[in-house]
């Protein structure tokens, strides 16, 4: 099929990625993606409801819990659907107004997903390092407040994204390198100066992102030495294993974030198998990992799902 590659300053549509050689495979991909969509999904929604639930998991750090729950819901439904159309009907092209609301969906989602996970460290901090003022800090009015300035926040820096590619002309071929839409992959199709849109992107992450990378770990760093000026080594644990599940989501959103801008600035002359797969791995798996996470360390969600299990099984039963 070939692709137009005149100039064009708003062009109809641009190509999702395949993986060559392997287009025979994509009804099983698609599975794949498929099964680990129902996954996500099923306990994210799972963890909203458990929170809603259990009077006893209504505390700021179960609330930014069901914020990443939503979060991760909203991510992967603005992107694993479109993908499975055109795994399983070969629907490759995505209308560029379609693209570019799928483009903002992703970048200020992600950038409201870094601002929770900051909000978490804190609360951490904050629980730890000064357990008294804790109840008084992070009330239930000011988790409202952190999560609509994390909205905020993410609209304000990623909305001017698809609005620097507008006015660009695009004259290359308009096969994209993954099976959505992603601010510099779109920008490397145009065929005028970017360096404004390729400074902003950057700055961009950099002030969100980036910073919150940062913060979080001066966070920890600060929690490290709270918890080393503890005299026993069991109490040092104790403590600070109430931080185990929020490090392991922090490394679930982080390390694929960091491997897909890896990627993307150093890995032109990599395969298409691996910009495809990094990109998956970088909407699904926070999406599919957090939930289990936070169900493993957490009794009082492992507790409401087991008797959630049994309610269902006697309903059946009967």
């Amino acid at each position: 099929m070939p692709f137009p590659n005149s100039s064009d300053l708003s062009p109809s549509s641009f190509i999702l990625a395949s993986i060559p050689g392997l287009e025979a495979a994509h009804f099983w991909m698609a599975i794949l993606l498929c099964s680990m969509y129902v996954l996500a999904v099923t306990s994210n929604c799972a963890v909203l409801l458990i929170v809603k639930m259990e009077p006893r998991l209504h505390a700021p750090m179960y609330f930014f819990l069901c914020m990443l729950a939503a979060i991760d819901l909203a991510l992967s439904t603005s992107t694993v659907p479109r993908i499975l159309s055109f795994y399983w009907f070969n629907t490759r092209e995505i209308s560029f107004g379609a693209c570019l609301v799928q483009m903002f969906l992703i970048h200020t989602l992600s950038a409201i997903e870094s601002t929770v996970l900051l909000a978490m460290a804190v609360d951490r901090y904050v629980a730890i390092c000064h357990p008294l003022r804790h109840a008084a800090i992070l009330t239930s009015t000011a988790t409202v407040k952190i999560g609509l300035v994390a909205m905020a926040r993410g609209v304000l820096f990623f909305l001017p994204l698809p609005l620097l590619l507008l006015p660009l002309p695009f004259c290359r071929s308009r096969v994209l390198s993954h099976s959505f839409c992603l601010h510099q992959d779109v920008m490397n199709l145009a065929c005028a100066n970017t360096t404004p849109s390729m400074v902003y992107g950057l700055t961009a992450i950099l002030l969100v992102m980036g910073l919150d990378a940062i913060l979080i770990c001066l966070s920890y760093i600060l929690i490290l030495k709270a918890v080393l000026r503890l005299a026993l080594w069991k109490e040092r644990l104790k403590v600070f294993s109430t931080c185990i599940a929020h490090i392991c989501v922090v490394l679930a959103f982080y390390v694929p974030l960091i491997g897909l801008s890896v990627v993307h600035r150093f890995g032109k002359g990599l395969a298409p198998l691996v910009h495809v797969t990094m990109g998956n791995i970088y909407i699904l798996v926070p999406a599919v990992l957090n939930p289990i996470i936070y169900g493993v360390r957490t009794k009082e969600i492992q507790r409401r799902i087991l008797n959630l299990i049994h309610i269902y099984n006697n309903r059946t039963s009967q």
